[in-house]
């Protein structure tokens, strides 16, 4: 039997393997396809079919419509309208890409055999870093140099200015970090906790049949630790959802920041 590998479903392996692209100032660019491309433009189609198959105006809805209803309306009511406000409405599309394909990715990365894209850091980094810069160019579009306000807390006496100042700058600048880390460290914290469970299911198990005797006390473990991979998994499903929830969040939060900056800071 081929040994279990704990970490086969974050290791990136190439699927199609393409001749590299010299780009000016940057050389060699591999862009061959590798199994966190394929699960990407595997996310990205489950969400274009099915809201293009959701979106079919039917009479009736039936229960495909209806969930479709339902995220939109979490996004749009729960999330951009209630944390941007009115303002917020340009930045729905933005908010309810990322929030779908974030949960479509932890989703997929919950089955067996998939590679999860959402424990990879680059992916979350890149997520992340790509927040960060829509939120500089809305900061400075909006405010122009005024988007520094964003760093001078109101109310505050000025001597205290000089060490609140850099206090929020500085908070300003690990933003993209602390959201990357947050959904990289979750997903790939759920999958390995579920490994190990895993493990001991089939350890416990196998060692019990084999030896027998006081040995069979371990399918007692062994059924126990199912019972906590099974538990686990659940609560990974929610995790999954909330996850790209917080992440959606936040970046509301952040565009809040620089969107209505002139109402007060």
């Amino acid at each position: 039997m081929a040994a279990i590998e704990p970490m086969h479903q974050f290791m990136i392996q190439k699927i199609v393997d393409l001749p590299p692209v010299m780009v000016p100032g940057l050389g060699a660019i591999d862009l061959s396809i590798t199994n966190s491309v394929f699960t990407m433009m595997m996310a990205a189609t489950i969400i274009t079919v099915f809201f293009l198959f959701s979106s079919r105006g039917a009479v009736v809805p039936g229960r495909m419509q209806a969930l479709a209803e339902t995220v939109y309306d979490l996004v749009d009511k729960g999330l951009t309208g209630s944390m941007i406000g009115d303002r917020g409405r340009p930045f729905l599309p933005f908010i309810f890409t990322l929030f779908s394909f974030v949960a479509v990715l932890d989703l997929i990365g919950m089955f067996p055999e998939q590679f999860a894209v959402t424990a990879q850091l680059a992916v979350t980094a890149t997520l992340a870093l790509l927040t960060f810069f829509i939120v500089l160019v809305v900061g400075f579009a909006k405010n122009g140099l005024g988007f520094f306000k964003l760093f001078v807390p109101s109310g505050v006496a000025w001597p205290m200015l000089f060490i609140l100042v850099p206090i929020e700058f500085i908070s300003f600048l690990v933003r993209p970090v602390t959201l990357a880390m947050r959904l990289f460290g979750n997903i790939i914290g759920g999958h390995v906790v579920m490994y190990m469970f895993g493990s001991f299911v089939v350890g416990l198990g196998g060692f019990a049949i084999a030896n027998g005797g006081l040995a069979y006390l371990g399918l007692v473990g062994s059924a126990l630790s199912l019972s906590m991979v099974i538990a686990l998994m659940a609560l990974e499903f929610i995790v999954a959802f909330l996850q790209a929830f917080v992440f959606a969040a936040l970046t509301c939060t952040y565009l809040s920041d620089v969107v209505n900056l002139d109402h007060g800071h």
